[in-house]
């Protein structure tokens, strides 16, 4: 009968305008991914197969089919939000002690708990990879999953380790007629310069050194540093380490001499023929008593400084060390490495956000919330990085919308609505035939 036929036209018209209406119902969910419902015809099968003549049983539904191509980017101002321009999904945990993801999603619209860990709206923990250190060069242990956490807390010190000073002396000055060294006499030297130093606690220590001219290309340096003379430690013989510097509360340091060739560039600022000088290691308590730190042991390297007929200057002055910080935001690149900015300057690597891909997409169970899991149609989830084999790229500060293409949707809902009224009037029809033959 012709009944059976338009009902299963009607049914597969009322799933077609279900998913064409879901689709519309989410055109501003951020992650959405469109659906579309796709159909097969039906024939009723014997022994000797379908008959050239047979005119077919309706139509069902095969699958609803969601799509997963690119939703547009669209910017905010939250570093949390992040997008993958690509393939791939982010991994989600059930809890902050997961090992192993459950869940998958593209929406990342997250967000930070009470516990500083990253989680979706629906309390879902993003998995990460932990650094191996904290900077970036240090890398990540992928494959081995944790809940992203947010490090609160304040940013450690470090200690100075090398202070580089490129200057220029100025090859006219002549040497000093008071001598020796007294620092608070610019008569008994040429030059003088200072920087800043940190210790182990991130207590400043200002080291200044004083230049003096002895004659030709040849040049004094005196270490002081809050005030108080130090002898650098003898250079050690070969594969040994430095010893301790000598701090001379009273009276003049042992200075280092430094040299420069005729053409004016540096050739050794110590008797080992380097332009650098490892000073050794400094009892800091020797300098304030009430200090209980480690000793400060640094590098003074003057490489690139110039003896020339000019004034005085310095070009460059730097340290590796850094005072205590507090955390002042975060910045996630394009690879998913999460870092830790500080007030002090310094960065540190906290964790990577975690990718995963799959052979079929389309496989994936749905879970509802933008949510999907892994299922045997979409075969093992690939676990990798933002950015390299084939995973898309993470954008920070960004989202992705919803794939639907409201106009396009429109448009088919007024085709599934007459594709519908149109099964109906095979009812209709079938309907008066069999009521004109029961009055025949």
């Amino acid at each position: 009968m012709g009944f059976s036929t338009a009902l299963s036209g009607l049914n597969a018209a009322s799933k077609d305008l279900q998913v064409t209406g879901n689709n519309i119902a989410n055109a501003n969910t951020t992650g959405f991914k469109e659906s579309r419902a796709e159909f097969a015809d039906v024939y009723a099968s014997s022994l000797g197969g379908v008959s050239k003549t047979q005119a077919g049983a309706g139509v069902r539904v095969t699958e609803v089919a969601q799509q997963f191509n690119q939703g547009n980017i669209e910017f905010t101002s939250n570093t949390l939000d992040l997008s993958l321009n690509g393939n791939g999904f982010f991994a989600l945990g059930s809890d902050s002690q997961a090992s192993t993801p459950t869940a998958y999603t593209r929406n990342g619209a997250f967000q930070l708990d009470k516990e500083g860990f990253v989680v979706t709206d629906q309390g879902q923990y993003i998995m990460g990879y932990s650094p191996n250190g904290d900077q970036l060069s240090d890398g990540f242990s992928q494959g081995v999953f944790e809940a992203l956490k947010i490090d609160t807390a304040q940013g450690l010190p470090t200690a100075t380790t090398r202070a580089t000073t490129t200057l220029n002396l100025d090859s006219r000055e002549v040497v000093p007629i008071i001598t020796p060294l007294d620092i608070a006499d610019p008569n008994s030297y040429n030059s003088m310069t200072s920087l800043t130093l940190f210790d182990s606690q991130g207590n400043t220590h200002i080291a200044s050194t004083y230049l003096v001219k002895t004659g030709g290309n040849q040049w004094d340096s005196y270490l002081y540093v809050d005030g108080k003379g130090i002898t650098p430690a003898p250079v050690p013989p070969p594969n040994t380490l430095v010893g301790a510097a000598t701090v001379v509360p009273v009276g003049i340091p042992v200075p280092t001499p430094m040299e420069f060739d005729s053409s004016g560039k540096i050739l050794f600022y110590d008797v080992a023929g380097k332009t650098s000088k490892e000073i050794g290691t400094i009892d800091l308590s020797q300098i304030d008593p009430n200090l209980i730190v480690d000793d400060l042991d640094f590098t003074m390297d003057y490489f690139g400084s110039t003896q020339f007929s000019s004034l005085f200057s310095i070009n460059d002055l730097q340290q590796d060390g850094l005072p205590a910080g507090n955390l002042t935001g975060i910045s996630i690149n394009d690879n998913g490495a999460v870092l830790a900015n500080y007030s002090n300057g310094a960065s540190k690597a906290i964790g990577q956000v975690s990718v995963a891909r799959f052979a079929n997409n389309q496989g994936l169970a749905k879970m509802g919330n933008t949510n999907w899991m892994e299922s045997a149609g979409s075969g093992a989830a690939i676990y990798g990085v933002a950015g390299t084999n084939n995973f898309g790229s993470i954008s920070s500060a960004s989202l992705e919308s919803s794939n639907v293409d409201l106009s396009a949707q429109l448009v088919h809902l007024i085709i599934a609505q007459q594709t519908y009224q149109a099964n109906a009037q095979t009812i209709t029809t079938e309907k008066t035939i069999m009521q004109t033959i029961l009055n025949a």
